[in-house]
């Protein structure tokens, strides 16, 4: 099977992920149109806009019979735990259409951590020590956390909107955590916590497409979670971020793709886990040995918005290669130029922050893209709409120069309460 040569497509999302993702569609010699379901300001300018929440998988549904959609690519990680993917396969109106994004089952791999480190086990992928409790087992918890070092980590077992993983410095403090957790802190989520060792080293992002058998590695990047300066303060869902990374080298991408790229994607085969889509592997790089922190069954954010700029080929063509088996024949050909990525928030994220404010310098000529995360539209207007408000990707020959080129565009644009971490890519030179 094959696409038609001029496809409709369907992205669901709404975040900074999402317009690059739209930006990248919007250029493929083989698209019709796109639409974005909800999308955001950014996403406006590349398709159409649509009122759809991604997770009412029944109005997914009625728009794409009504607008004669030939794909659907999938943003965030909460359709695909959901079951998007077989919501679709199982509907007979719908089933010829292809989804990118794994199972219900795939999707587990970041829908449970629990579930992702037994896999890992079951796989002989490198991963930190570790073992799973609920409120039944807290005096063994404990007994656990006795064995370990610190600093301590503790994940919530399902989503916690990116906050449930803490890593606290103290044994005192991560057995009074991890009772908060299991009293309710995280909601069901953390109803199983699990507990690893922790590892210290330096974090990557690899990112994997997957057609269930062959794969394709896209490019390496790292990001940076904390809030402040010399990644302090408390963690974010991304400031800004890095592409390519010095680190991950020709021998340490070998390691990768030998000792967890390679046993994951066989693990799925293994498994028999249905899965059409990316694989988002954070990575610990420990004395130049990878080990995997966690699984993401989706593209990351704002690392999609420094890893799709440095792709060269058409993505629907990629989209074509996932779905329908083709990847060992897909040539993926990337730029070797640097992209850093800077991300602008609202004053107070994480915490407490104002929504509402109108964003200025937005048209002006500049040589970095900026992505829309939390934006909104009001006629003529744009308004800020989330904790993170726009990421600025620029490109140079490496990154000090990348980094300057997207810091002169940002201090073209102005926002109430815009903040930014002005050392992206610093710790790497």
């Amino acid at each position: 099977m094959r696409l038609p040569e001029s496809a409709n497509v369907l992205l669901l999302g709404s975040g900074g992920r999402e317009h690059a993702f739209a930006w990248k569609i919007a250029q493929s010699k083989r698209l019709a149109r796109l639409f974005i379901a909800p999308g955001n300001a950014g996403t406006a300018l590349c398709g159409t806009n649509v009122d759809i929440n991604p997770t009412n998988f029944g109005s997914v549904k009625q728009f794409v019979l009504s607008n004669n959609i030939n794909m659907v690519v999938v943003g965030p990680e909460e359709p695909l735990v959901r079951g998007i993917y077989d919501f679709f396969r199982e509907d007979s109106q719908i089933s010829n259409i292809p989804v990118i994004g794994p199972s219900a089952l795939g999707a587990r791999l970041e829908g449970s951590k629990e579930f992702a480190k037994d896999f890992m086990t079951r796989h002989g992928i490198p991963t930190a020590r570790y073992r799973s409790f609920t409120k039944k087992n807290v005096e063994e918890a404990y007994a656990f956390l006795e064995t370990l070092q610190a600093p301590y980590v503790l994940k919530a077992d399902g989503l916690a909107a990116g906050k449930g993983v803490l890593i606290v410095p103290s044994l005192e403090e991560a057995k009074r955590e991890l009772g908060e957790m299991l009293s309710g802190r995280f909601g069901h989520a953390g109803d199983t916590v699990v507990i690893e060792e922790y590892l210290s080293g330096i974090e990557c992002s690899v990112f994997v497409a997957t057609d269930g058998k062959s794969y394709r590695v896209l490019p390496v990047a790292k990001d940076y979670k904390r809030v402040g300066e010399g990644d302090t303060g408390p963690n974010t869902g991304g400031m800004g971020a890095v592409s390519p990374v010095p680190f991950a080298d020709e021998a340490f991408m070998g390691e990768v793709v030998r000792t967890i790229v390679e046993p994951t994607v066989e693990g799925l085969r293994k498994d028999g886990i249905d899965y059409k889509g990316f694989i988002f592997i954070g990575l610990m790089n420990v004395g130049g040995k990878p080990y995997v922190i966690e699984y993401n069954v989706r593209m990351g954010d704002p690392e999609t918005e420094v890893v799709f700029p440095r792709i060269e080929s058409d993505l629907i063509d990629l989209f074509e290669a996932i779905a329908f088996g083709r990847l060992d024949r897909h040539e993926l050909v990337v730029s070797p130029r640097t992209a850093v990525t800077v991300v602008c928030v609202s004053g107070g994220y994480p915490g407490e922050y104002a929504k509402g404010m109108e964003i200025s310098g937005l048209g002006k000529p500049s040589d970095s893209i900026v992505f829309h995360a939390g934006t909104s539209a009001k006629g003529a207007k744009v308004l800020t709409a989330g904790g993170r408000v726009l990421a600025v990707t620029s490109f140079g020959d490496g990154i000090e120069q990348a980094a300057a080129a997207s810091y002169r565009t940002i201090e073209t644009i102005d926002y109430q309460g815009k903040y930014c971490r002005t050392d992206i890519g610093r710790d790497l030179l």
